[in-house]
């Protein structure tokens, strides 16, 4: 409980003084991992030769849709990415002209191409996705893992926390939080929202919660901190819509149940208003699942507008982005937590950025109660989310590859990972440059280019 609610005290007294790792006690290096040899280079492709000639897409219905592409090239080596939970895969397939017979292994180059049409919520998922592939293709030709490619690993393993279906009957709702703590979880997130107290009566007004709906919110809170403790971390998420003092007024009246932090009290574009709400609670708040990159962020970042952020890498950018923006909140003495809701692919991926992230605290897992979610890949001890961790791969890429079987087995729409010709020409425009010569007059005022008539 105390590395989130001394971010706060982090960010305000300590940042001066340098000591956001030490008074969190986030970054643990691994002098194992450094001492590890990486794997020889991948004999089996040549380097400089290396060409994309396809990207497929499928999509998996679980808790959330998962959207998941495949980069082909001309050599074999593939890389699988995943689109942010509940978008589409063609968010990434309508992306192919500008990949199309390019080196992958020019990652920087090909990220910046696809920069400008990347944006905010699920439209950030198709950039995200093609990073997330072309880090897979990039560590599996040099034969590294793809955190070796950002940066250092930090930490041998990623601490994760779980969401948890909420119950209208405080009691359930406790429960289910203690079996989750019970299967080795030790971080936790409830959904305190309006929908739990609708039918109480005189708990909403205008569907903003009274002084007594408030009341109605704590007893949930009272039954699962009185299941599993005061020293677990707890974070809430989803009270309805708030304007600046009713979150206030939310604020004051959790504050006694010491929480790891108040998500998203009012929408991340109103970072001043969020500054407000952070300066007047004790409790930590974070915003930031759906802002797409460090410019997105750096309104709430520079203004010190919340406590820690909170970026889901299938948004944010996937890999290096979501590093870029997390050592940008680091400068600033802002610690970082990954919202995540996809399935193993993005997970992987999201788990290699968040090694080499100093001051990162955990990740979220929206997916405990989907039996075969950990059945859909290969190459990852299982459980993948082992006593509340995950470890990171040392495999080349990020890791993992797919359980063809039991992907299709859990298929939104027929196709797996079919050709896509529908994405050889542009379906939204990338400019004349793409198209080749177009007729125009030059400057003695010659017609060039027309078609023959």
């Amino acid at each position: 409980m105390d590395l989130i609610s001394n971010a706060k005290t982090t960010r305000r007294k300590l940042l001066q003084a340098g000591a956001v790792a030490s008074a969190l006690g986030l970054s643990q290096s691994s002098s194992q991992a450094q001492s590890r040899q990486s794997p020889r280079l991948n004999t089996n492709s040549a380097p400089s030769a290396l060409k994309i000639t396809d990207i497929r897409g499928c999509t998996v219905a679980s808790n959330f849709d998962y959207p998941l592409i495949r980069i082909d090239t001309n050599q074999g080596v593939y890389g699988l990415g995943e689109v942010r939970d509940g978008g589409v895969k063609g968010q990434a397939l309508v992306l192919k002209p500008l990949i199309m017979g390019r080196n992958p292994l020019q990652i920087h180059t090909i990220l910046d191409r696809l920069k400008p049409y990347a944006g905010h919520g699920r439209l950030g998922g198709g950039y995200s996705a093609i990073d997330m592939a072309l880090h897979d293709i990039a560590g599996k030709v040099y034969g590294v893992p793809a955190y070796r490619l950002i940066g250092d690993k930090r930490r041998d393993r990623i601490r994760v926390y779980c969401d948890t279906i909420p119950s209208k009957d405080p009691k359930v709702y406790a429960q289910r939080m203690l079996d989750r703590k019970k299967r080795g979880f030790t971080f936790f997130k409830a959904d305190i929202g309006v929908g739990l107290i609708r039918d109480r009566p005189g708990a909403l007004r205008d569907r903003v919660p009274t002084e007594k709906g408030l009341a109605y919110m704590g007893e949930y809170l009272q039954a699962i901190r009185d299941a599993i403790g005061y020293e677990a971390p707890l974070g809430t998420d989803h009270y309805g819509p708030l304007g600046v003092q009713d979150a206030i007024r939310l604020g004051h009246a959790f504050e006694r149940f010491e929480l790891a932090w108040l998500e998203d009290p009012i929408p991340w574009t109103e970072w001043r208003g969020l500054k407000q709400i952070a300066a007047a609670v004790s409790t930590p708040v974070l915003t930031g699942e759906d802002i797409f990159g460090v410019d997105g962020f750096r309104d709430l970042i520079e203004n010190e507008a919340i406590d820690l952020i909170q970026p889901d890498p299938e948004t944010s950018g996937a890999i290096r982005e979501t590093a870029l923006l997390a050592g940008y909140a680091d400068e600033h003495g802002i610690p970082t937590v990954f919202h995540f809701a996809g399935s193993p692919v993005g997970c992987m991926a999201s788990v290699h950025c968040a090694a080499t992230i100093r001051n990162f605290i955990v990740m979220e897992n929206h997916a405990v109660d989907i039996p075969w979610w950990d059945d859909m890949v290969h190459g990852t001890p299982k459980p993948i989310v082992n006593q509340g961790y995950i470890q990171v791969p040392e495999a080349p890429g990020l890791g993992v590859t797919l359980n063809d079987d039991v992907v299709k087995e859990h298929l939104r729409y027929p196709g797996y990972f079919e050709p896509t010709p529908q994405f050889d020409f542009p379906v939204v425009s990338f400019g004349i440059w793409e198209r080749g010569p177009y007729p125009h007059i030059t400057e003695d005022g010659t017609l060039r280019n027309a078609p023959d008539h």
